[in-house]
């Protein structure tokens, strides 16, 4: 079955380039973002594992904690370490987990359920839809879900940016608009009527058509 926003993230225990860890109390009372690899020693993912590292920073601000996963072994792992930090000028500071059973993959739906075969055996190609991003909650809740082609490099400043929102959205009854980054006004809820909404918000709001009451972003 898919898993879908609002779903239980699959718990699971692994090793990992820092050691052996169960995911959930791995996650604890943090936020957390699994983002999936087809294959070490691959370029797109490379460029991806190594910028992440150097936005890891305003993720750790965020309450937010980073894992990565790839169709290999730990050891290749640590050998890809070294060509990720040399090119992209960033050391892996965050968990890669080793898959080669394809468990961990198989558990969030990334591969078809009846793949099989050592990962050594296997190629990017044959590993294609293990390029999903999933951001969960301290809930263990999967709040977002992208998945990329192999082509294509991932926007990381888009997942920090759907955090923002998820984390904002989740103190306050408010939704962001298109586009919206950090400081930007924000858009009261539907459920909540304009009599709760005048206790809430009592600076008032714009309100172009009365379903789009527009407010600035509470602190």
């Amino acid at each position: 079955m898919s898993l879908r926003i609002g779903d239980d993230a699959p718990d699971f225990t692994a090793e990992t380039t820092e050691g052996s860890l169960n995911f959930h109390q791995w996650i604890g009372d943090s936020w957390a973002v699994l983002f999936s690899h087809p294959k070490d020693f691959t370029p797109v993912c490379t460029t991806e594992l190594g910028y992440l590292a150097k936005l890891k920073p305003e993720f750790d601000k965020r309450n937010c904690k980073i894992i990565g996963l790839s169709i290999d072994s730990v050891e290749d792992h640590q050998r890809w370490k070294g060509d990720i930090e040399e090119t992209q000028g960033h050391a892996l500071n965050y968990p890669l987990i080793g898959d080669t059973d394809l468990k961990v993959a198989k558990l969030f739906d990334m591969i078809h359920p009846n793949a099989s075969g050592a990962a050594k055996d296997r190629t990017a190609i044959d590993n294609a839809t293990i390029r999903s991003v999933f951001l969960i909650g301290p809930d263990k809740k999967i709040k977002v879900n992208f998945t990329y082609p192999m082509s294509s490099g991932r926007n990381f400043d888009e997942v920090l940016r759907v955090l923002d929102s998820c984390q904002l959205t989740a103190r306050h009854k408010v939704a962001t608009p298109v586009n919206w980054k950090q400081g930007e006004d924000v858009i009261i809820v539907p459920a909540v009527s304009d009599d709760e909404a005048r206790q809430k918000f009592p600076q008032g709001w714009k309100a172009p058509k009365p379903y789009l009451r527009i407010v600035p972003q509470p602190k």
